[in-house]
């Protein structure tokens, strides 16, 4: 099989790791291409049989939908508590959060911090569009400054609101987060560094290393009132402002080589 055909089956082909479904989300929406990375990640990595995955509250809970692999649902932001005690019972499965921005910065921001503190050994992946898009469009921890949500109609102003929430960079502040980037899907390289992203990240949990969380910058145009097309033009000119992409902290990095985008900054 030359590399040209090679490239096509994996382009065309539907991953085993996904299952055949009619999706739920809204036009546009980021998570079906997130669902499918991870997706092509577990089969080329030959996870999917040992893989438990947890699903948050919100727009995200629907990866069980469509993720072909065990899965627990967790109350609502608690997924980082509940995959510490799916690792610690089953410490020979591979083990992932599947969490939006509302879940895992807002009312699960103690479980996450404790979670990376503790260096558990397992992989957040942390979708992060900005909004609150299951419960109508409400203003979440990373809404950007001057967004317009449901709840902030006039734009968020960070004397009332507080400012947008870089919980990435937090995190990886811990020691015993190991590795931690943040990348996006706003067009085919940007999808192409996400994948490697995560999984440098499967590669760190299953090489012994501690909490490792990939941050993606994804889309809600319906929350965004802006059409598809314009709201990808958004996240790739307007939202990386705020959070810039890249390998933030890779504590194995001696070990292996960096995967940082050209350009963005690594710690």
């Amino acid at each position: 099989m030359t590399a040209a055909v090679d490239t096509r089956r994996r382009i065309y082909l539907r991953p085993s790791s996904l299952t055949d479904r009619i999706t739920h989300y809204c036009p546009g929406c980021g998570h079906g291409i997130i669902h499918r990375l991870v997706a092509e990640l577990l089969d080329e990595m030959a996870l999917g049989p040992r893989t438990i995955g947890v699903a948050s509250v919100g727009c995200s809970v629907f990866a069980y939908d469509y993720l072909d692999v065990d899965f627990v649902e967790s109350p609502h932001g608690r997924a980082a508590a509940v995959a510490t005690g799916v690792r610690r019972v089953k410490p020979d499965a591979f083990v992932f959060t599947y969490q939006g921005d509302g879940d895992l910065a807002a009312i699960g921001t103690a479980e996450i911090v404790h979670a990376a503190a503790r260096g558990e050994r397992f992989t957040a992946i942390f979708v992060n569009n900005g909004i609150y898009g299951m419960t109508g469009g409400q203003m979440a921890p990373t809404t950007l400054l001057g967004q317009r949500t449901t709840s902030s109609p006039a734009g968020r102003e960070a004397s009332l609101a507080g400012y947008p929430i870089p919980i990435t960079e937090m995190l990886a502040l811990l020691p015993g987060v190991s590795y931690a980037a943040r990348g996006s899907i706003a067009d085919p390289q940007s999808i192409g560094r996400a994948k490697t992203m995560l999984k440098r990240a499967f590669e760190t949990q299953l090489t012994g290393g501690g909490f490792s969380i990939v941050e993606i910058l994804s889309t809600c145009p319906v929350g965004w009132g802006m059409t598809p097309t314009d709201a990808m033009d958004h996240l790739a000119r307007d939202v990386v402002q705020t959070y810039p992409l890249g390998v933030i902290v890779d504590r194995m990095a001696a070990e292996r080589p960096s995967v940082a985008a050209p350009g963005t900054r690594e710690a």
